[in-house]
């Protein structure tokens, strides 16, 4: 939200010295809605969305990766303002070892060069390009990609609480036909350590077996089935007491 208003209204910060933040870095595990809060960034700002995903700029030709880097940001560039969205930033930002190492991926340090060297051409006064990336494997990232004037901010997705499941429980469902007696809430208190993701996931199962039954609506029972099949094929059945 703040990086919202620094770029409907830049005049506000500027006239106390601020800069807009080159960079945003999401941070959290697989299915937490990283890719969907930066399409919301983007569509609040109502500005071009260009996606990529960091395992696009991984070639086996030297030079390849980096020269998709170029293209990207030139691309960009003559959209601005935009939002660059950079998925499975660990895919192509990882650290690149100590003095010890021995094997060197050529193609992967200049592919990360390339990109280091772009994000330090922006203007953040006055292009209006703003890089959002994500990633579940911060501790693996180059120190030089994630310091301040490259990834101004680290911002945590975490899994949500029971709170939070419940809310997304409920937005999945408004599409789907439910009976007046499903209780969600107690779906989400059920859910402990789920992601969004999977909880959209549990929600779609239960109405393939509602339909698969030829059933009017999704039951109760319809998704705590559909919960406790995937505790079992997830492996989370130990975890979460599958048979209370």
């Amino acid at each position: 939200m703040q990086l919202v208003d620094i770029m409907q209204n830049p005049s506000r910060y500027r006239r106390l010295g601020a800069r807009q933040p080159k960079g945003l870095l999401l941070v959290g595990p697989p299915g937490t809605g990283k890719t969907l809060l930066a399409r919301v960034i983007a569509a609040r700002l109502k500005l071009p969305f260009f996606f990529a995903s960091g395992s696009d700029f991984v070639e086996m030709f030297v030079g390849r990766g980096a020269a998709r880097v170029r293209e990207l940001f030139a691309r960009a560039e003559k959209a601005a303002p935009c939002v660059i969205f950079l998925d499975e930033l660990d895919a192509l930002g990882k650290s690149r070892g100590s003095g010890m190492q021995i094997v060197r991926n050529d193609e992967g340090e200049q592919t990360l060069n390339q990109l280091l060297a772009c994000m330090d051409g922006i203007d953040t006064q006055g292009n209006g390009i703003v890089i959002i990336a994500a990633t579940n494997r911060y501790d693996i990232l180059d120190d030089a990609l994630t310091r301040p004037g490259r990834f101004d901010r680290v911002v945590r997705v975490p899994l949500p609480d029971k709170e939070g499941r419940e809310k997304v429980l409920r937005v999945h469902a408004k599409t789907t036909r439910l009976s007046s007696s499903v209780n969600l809430a107690r779906i989400a208190e059920n859910t402990e350590g789920f992601s969004p993701a999977e909880l959209s996931s549990i929600i779609n199962e239960a109405a393939i077996m509602a339909a698969t039954k030829n059933a009017e609506s999704v039951t109760q029972a319809d998704l705590e089935e559909a919960l406790r099949s995937y505790k079992v094929s997830r492996g989370k059945a130990g975890l979460f007491g599958l048979g209370k």
